[in-house]
C-alpha cells in the first residue's frame, strides 16, 4: 500500500475548496482590498503611438493639480530603476534591447507608460495625466511580421542590428526521404492563430511600500510567482533579495498573464522607493488590453505526407511570429515559437520531421507566456494537417489517429523534436474519448441532417501537454526562476496542521489540493488543515504557480513534508506508548495501531505534552513537529501529460455563425487528486481555447493601433456561447514523484481550438471550403464560402 492509497486518504476525493465560503461571503484579500497608511495612487500617461521620439513633456500643470504628490518622467525614473534584458541562454541567439520601466527617449508601442503621477487618490493621478503634454516625433512602425526582416523595414533597436529577435531550427528523422517516398500523399496548409490576450477578472496591481526606518520593500502583488518577483525588485531597486517581501494574497485569475515583469508595476515599487511611502497601481480594463501582454501571433505554413494506408510519414512546419518591441524579461518572448517547435506532430509516429521558428520584433504590445504557451498552436497545425491527410486518403479522422499515434506500451521514448516522454495514453483517451461521444452514433446523425441542408462537424484533436518543467527551463539568464519548490507541514497543540507552500493559489484551487495531500501524508481530517501560500517572509522558497507545476512540483513537496513529520510524530507517540514507531499509524488525526486500527493517542494530547511538558518525555528523543522538504523534477525535463479532444457544432452556411453542440475532452494527468478540480480546470481551459479560436482577437491597424481595445471590441465567449463540456479521465501517474501527479490546468486550452477548427471544416467539407486563420470569425468562414 502507498503512502496515497493508505485508510483515510484524500488523494482522488472530491473536496470542496477551503476558501469557496470566505471568497463568496465577500472576505476576499484582493490588492485593491488593500489600504495602508499615507497610501497614495499612480497613473501611467501612455504612448499614443506605436513608434514615436520624445522631445520634450510639458508636466508643469499636472504638477499643479490637485492631490498631486510627484510627477515623475522616464528619464528620472531611470536613474532610481536599472533596464532588463529578457534573454536566456538556453535559446541560443535570442536577443533583446534593454527596456526600461518607462520610456526614456522613444515609446515602442502604443501603450507603454511615459509619465507616472502620483496624487492623493486614483482620480486625481489620472485628472493630472490628462494635463500633460507630450512633443512627439512619430516614427515609421514596424507593424506587419511577413516584411519585419525586409532590407526596406525599419529596424526598431538599431543597436541590435535587424528585427529578428530569435531562429531556431529542427530537423528530425529524414524528412527529406519521407516526402519524397513514392507512395507519399502531401497535404499543406496556411495556418494563422489570432493574437490575443488573457481577461483576468482581476485586472494586473501592485501596491508597494518602501519603509525608510527598516529599508525595506513590502510588495503586495497579484502574480503567481512572488520569489521570482522579490529577485527582480531587488535586483533592480539595488536592494539585497533580505530587504524585499512580496505577499500575494487571492488573485482573481492569471493564465499566465501575471507571471511576468511589467514595466509599470516596476515602476510603482520604484516610485515607492523614491517616496518613502505606500504606492498602488491597479490597471483597469482599457490600459490592460494595451499593457497585459498578448500571445499567439502565429502563421505557420505546413505540410505533411502520408501513405494510402494511413501511415504518417513526415510534417515539416515553418512558423512565423511577431513579439512586440522587446522579449518579455525574464521568461522571454520566444518560448512560445520555441514550444510550436517542441510541440507540432508530438503523439504520432513519424520518419521525419523539421520545423523552424522565426521571431521577429514589431510596435505592438509585447506577447508572452499565456495558458497552454505554444501548445494550441502546435495543436492546430497538427491535427489539422491530419484532417487534411485523412480526406486527401479518403480516411476517417479516427482512424487515421489509431493507426498514427505513438502507442501506448511504447514508452519511455523520444519524439523527432527531441522531447523525452515517460509515460503516455493516447490509445486510452481516444478510446474513451469516442465511447463518451458516442462518435459513430454522432457521425449518423451528420450524415442524415446533411440531407436536409444542417451542417454538422465533428472535430477530433490529440494532444501533449508538457507540465513541470525542471531546472534545465530557466536555469540561465535573466532573473533567477525556480523550478523546485518547498512545503512545511507543521503540528500545533490541537492537533491541527500549519502549512505553508511555495506555490500560490490564482483561484484554481491550490488550497484544496495541498490541505488534502498534507491530510492523506500526516493522516489528519482535511478539515484540520490550514493552508498559507504567497509570501516569501514565511513560505519555503518555490516558483510560484505556472505551467501546471502546482500539483506534481508543489504537491510533491507538500508530500514528502508531511511523511517527513508524521515520520517525527510517530517516534514521540512511539515513546509515550512504549511502542515500536513501525507498529503505529495516524488516522483522522488519532495515532492507531497500524495492524488493528485501534485509537491509542489523539494528536492533540501528543501536540500537549511536546509543547508544554517535554520535561515527562526521554531527554534525547527528537521532538520537532515541523517538516519541511523542497522537490524539484531531476530524469525528466517536463513531465508531459496528454489526452484528446472532440467538438460538435453546427454551421449556418447562410450567416457564417457556428453553433457549439458538445464538447468532449480526456485527459491523462497522472493522479487525480481532486476530480471535481480537474474537471473545472478542463472545463475553464477549453473555454479559453475556444475563445481564440471563435472570438478573441487584438486586432491592429497598419499603423500599430489597437482596434479591439475594450470589452465592446474585444470578445469573450460567455456562457450563452458555450456548450456542456463533457470530463473523462485516465491515470498514468509518473514514477518521478510518489504522489505521481502531472498538471491538468492548461490541458483544455492546448487542444480545444484544434477540435473546432476540425468540426468547423468538417461541416464545411461538401462545400470545398476551408478555414485555417483563428477566430473563425462568421466573416472568414462565408469568405470560405465564396458568399462575400
Amino acid at each position: 500500500m502507498s503512502e496515497i492509497d493508505r485508510p483515510n486518504s484524500y488523494i482522488g476525493r472530491s473536496v470542496p475548496r477551503p476558501n469557496a465560503r470566505r471568497l463568496v461571503a465577500g472576505r476576499g484579500a484582493y490588492v485593491d482590498d488593500l489600504r495602508l497608511p499615507r497610501m497614495a495612487h499612480v497613473a501611467f500617461l501612455r504612448s499614443p503611438h506605436a513608434h514615436a521620439r520624445i522631445l520634450a513633456i510639458h508636466a508643469e500643470e499636472a504638477r499643479r493639480a490637485p492631490g498631486v504628490i510627484r510627477v515623475v518622467t522616464g528619464r528620472e525614473l531611470a536613474a532610481h530603476c536599472t533596464p532588463w534584458v529578457g534573454v536566456l541562454h538556453h535559446l541560443k541567439g535570442l536577443k533583446s534591447a534593454p527596456q526600461h520601466a518607462m520610456a526614456v527617449d522613444r515609446a515602442c508601442w502604443q501603450g507603454e507608460p511615459v509619465c507616472a503621477v502620483v496624487a492623493r487618490s486614483r482620480a486625481e493621478a489620472e485628472d493630472a495625466a490628462a494635463l500633460i503634454r507630450v512633443d512627439w516625433e512619430e516614427l515609421p512602425a514596424v507593424t506587419d511580421m511577413e516584411t519585419a526582416l525586409d532590407p526596406a523595414t525599419p529596424v526598431i533597436h538599431p543597436d541590435l542590428g535587424d528585427n529578428l529577435a530569435f531562429r531556431r531550427e529542427h530537423v528530425g528523422g529524414d524528412p527529406d526521404a519521407a516526402f519524397a517516398d513514392p507512395e507519399a500523399v502531401v497535404v499543406e496548409a496556411t495556418f494563422h492563430t489570432g493574437r490575443h490576450t488573457g481577461v483576468c477578472l482581476e485586472g494586473r496591481s501592485i501596491l508597494a511600500d518602501w519603509n525608510p526606518a527598516e529599508e525595506r520593500l513590502t510588495v503586495y502583488q497579484s502574480t503567481q510567482a512572488p520569489h521570482m518577483m522579490q529577485t527582480v525588485f531587488a535586483r533592480h531597486l539595488g536592494l539585497r533579495e533580505g530587504q524585499v517581501r512580496v505577499v500575494c494574497k487571492d488573485v482573481g485569475g492569471s493564465y499566465g498573464i501575471k507571471v511576468h515583469v511589467y514595466p509599470d508595476e516596476v515602476a510603482t515599487a520604484a516610485l515607492s522607493k523614491m517616496l518613502g511611502r505606500p504606492v498602488k497601481f491597479v490597471a483597469d480594463r482599457i490600459e490592460g488590453m494595451v499593457s497585459d501582454i498578448h500571445a499567439r501571433d502565429h502563421r505557420l505554413r505546413a505540410r505533411a505526407a502520408v501513405r494510402r494506408d494511413g501511415t504518417l510519414l513526415a510534417m515539416e512546419v515553418d512558423d512565423l511570429t511577431g513579439i512586440g518591441p522587446y522579449s518579455v524579461y525574464p521568461r522571454t518572448s520566444a518560448v512560445e515559437g520555441n514550444q510550436v517547435v517542441n510541440l507540432c506532430g508530438g503523439p504520432y509516429v513519424l520518419k521525419g520531421y523539421r520545423a523552424k521558428t522565426t521571431v521577429v520584433f514589431q510596435n505592438k504590445t509585447p506577447t508572452c507566456q499565456y495558458r497552454a504557451v505554444g501548445h494550441p498552436i502546435a495543436t492546430a497545425v497538427t491535427e489539422g494537417l491530419v484532417d487534411l491527410a485523412a480526406e486527401a486518403i479518403g480516411m476517417d479522422p479516427a482512424e487515421i489517429r489509431r493507426r498514427n499515434l505513438i502507442p501506448d506500451d511504447a514508452y519511455p521514448c523520444t519524439s523527432l523534436s527531441g522531447m523525452r516522454f515517460e509515460a503516455l495514453s493516447h490509445h486510452k483517451c481516444l478510446a474513451r474519448l469516442l465511447e463518451m461521444m458516442d462518435y459513430e452514433r454522432l457521425r449518423a446523425e451528420q450524415a442524415e441532417l446533411r440531407k436536409h441542408g444542417i451542417h454538422r462537424g465533428i472535430g477530433l484533436a490529440c494532444f501533449i501537454e508538457l507540465t513541470n518543467p525542471s531546472p534545465f527551463m530557466y536555469g540561465i539568464g535573466g532573473a533567477r526562476i525556480s523550478a523546485m519548490d518547498g512545503a512545511t507541514v507543521r503540528l500545533d497543540p490541537d492537533g491541527s496542521l500549519a502549512v505553508a507552500s511555495g506555490v500560490t493559489e490564482q483561484g484554481q484551487g491550490t488550497e484544496a489540493i495541498l490541505a488534502q495531500i498534507a491530510a492523506t501524508a500526516v493522516g489528519v481530517p482535511v478539515e484540520r488543515v490550514r493552508v498559507v501560500t504567497g509570501d516569501t517572509e514565511v513560505t519555503p522558497y518555490g516558483g510560484g504557480t505556472w505551467a501546471s507545476r502546482g500539483a506534481g512540483i508543489g504537491g510533491e513537496a507538500m508530500l514528502q513534508a508531511g511523511l517527513a513529520l508524521k515520520e517525527g510524530i510517530l517516534a514521540v507517540a512511539g515513546a509515550m506508548l512504549q511502542a515500536r514507531p513501525e507498529t503505529l499509524d495516524i488516522r483522522g488525526g488519532v495515532v492507531v495501531d497500524r495492524a488493528s486500527g485501534a485509537e491509542r493517542l489523539p494528536l492533540e494530547e501528543l501536540g500537549r505534552v511536546v509543547y508544554f511538558r517535554g520535561d515527562t518525555l526521554p531527554r534525547d528523543l527528537p521532538r520537532e513537529l515541523v517538516a519541511t522538504r523542497h522537490w524539484t523534477p531531476k530524469e525528466y525535463p517536463f513531465c508531459f501529460t496528454n489526452g484528446a479532444q472532440a467538438s460538435y457544432l453546427e454551421v449556418d452556411v447562410e450567416t457564417g455563425f457556428v453553433r457549439l453542440l458538445g464538447h468532449w475532452c480526456v485527459e491523462d494527468c497522472g493522479t487525480v487528486i481532486n476530480p471535481m478540480l480537474v474537471e473545472e480546470q478542463i472545463r475553464g481551459g477549453v473555454v479559453q481555447g475556444i475563445g481564440g479560436a471563435l472570438f478573441e482577437h487584438c486586432v491592429y491597424s497598419p499603423e500599430g493601433q489597437l482596434l479591439s481595445g475594450s470589452l465592446a471590441d474585444y470578445l469573450v465567449p460567455m456562457s450563452g456561447e458555450m456548450p456542456d463540456i463533457h470530463v473523462g479521465h485516465v491515470e498514468t501517474p509518473t514514477r518521478e514523484s510518489a504522489l505521481g501527479a502531472k498538471g491538468a490546468g492548461e490541458a483544455g486550452t492546448a487542444g480545444a481550438p484544434a477540435a473546432v477548427q476540425n468540426a468547423i471544416n468538417d461541416a464545411l467539407r461538401p462545400f470545398g471550403a476551408r478555414v485555417l486563420a483563428q477566430p473563425f470569425t462568421p466573416a472568414r468562414i462565408l469568405a470560405a464560402l465564396g458568399r462575400i
